[in-house]
């Protein structure tokens, strides 16, 4: 496909955070710390302005500030004072949880969850290949795809794993669906984090985000649908298997 004119690739934060909507205070808890464990803000870095950020989720300063104090005590950022300061997230994944297990999806809702994935996130890989991606966009997904293959930390490499699955919706171009990915990614990585990591699982899901990726770059709309649909069904059947 022809490549478009150069263009800086977007920030995720500001793809991946909504208005607020409902109870201000555990909403914004919610929609930074899920954006956090999805890699949208990386360890290390520093959240927006105070300003920029609570007019993103369209909430108080106040109720912004409450919101990181909430995250601070959850271990998720820091914030230092001063000249220089500001809040940085402090996470770099999480470890296997076992005891996650009894309270995690099953039945019904483990399904429900699943078939969301196979339906949101296939179509988001076939919409980002039949875009005429830019030159920063296209090294982004390679760039991504390649920090889950390099990361061997178990906690880092579910969030690197998200990371690459959010670049890719947000290559698709339609906010709907980056947002739908989101929620997919949310309720997948809570899932991944009640089961073993398993190095043969990694191993397969390194191939399928390869294709995947492959694929969106030739522009091959259907070929990088079909791989995203194989590689949600083997974690769904891993998952079924683990939790069911």
């Amino acid at each position: 496909m022809s490549e478009a004119h150069h263009t800086p690739t977007p920030r995720w934060p500001a793809l991946i955070l909504q208005p607020v909507t409902g109870h201000p205070f555990e909403h914004t808890v919610e929609q930074l710390a899920t954006a956090i464990r999805l890699g949208a803000f990386a360890d290390g870095e520093r959240l927006p302005p105070e300003r920029d950020l609570a007019a993103l989720l369209g909430v108080s300063r106040m109720t912004l500030r409450d919101a990181i104090a909430a995250l601070r005590e959850a271990g998720l950022v820091e914030t230092k004072s001063g000249r220089g300061g500001g809040t940085t997230v402090r996470y770099e994944g999480q470890p296997v949880d076992p005891g996650l297990r009894g309270e995690v999806r099953r039945g019904a809702a483990l399904e429900d969850a699943l078939a969301y994935r196979r339906v949101v996130e296939p179509g988001a890989a076939g919409l980002a290949a039949s875009r005429a991606l830019t030159r920063d966009q296209r090294a982004w997904l390679e760039e991504s795809r390649q920090e889950v293959a390099e990361t061997s930390d178990h906690g880092a490499y579910r969030v690197a794993d998200a990371r690459l699955h959010l670049a890719i919706a947000t290559c698709s171009g339609s906010p709907m669906l980056i947002e739908a990915v989101t929620r997919a990614q949310a309720a997948t990585h809570e899932m991944l984090r009640a089961i073993p990591v398993l190095t043969p699982n990694i191993a397969h899901s390194d191939e399928q985000h390869a294709q995947i990726v492959a694929a969106i770059l030739t522009g091959d709309a259907e070929g990088a649908r079909r791989a995203m649909e194989e590689h949600c069904d083997a974690t769904a059947a891993l998952l079924r298997g683990l939790l069911g």
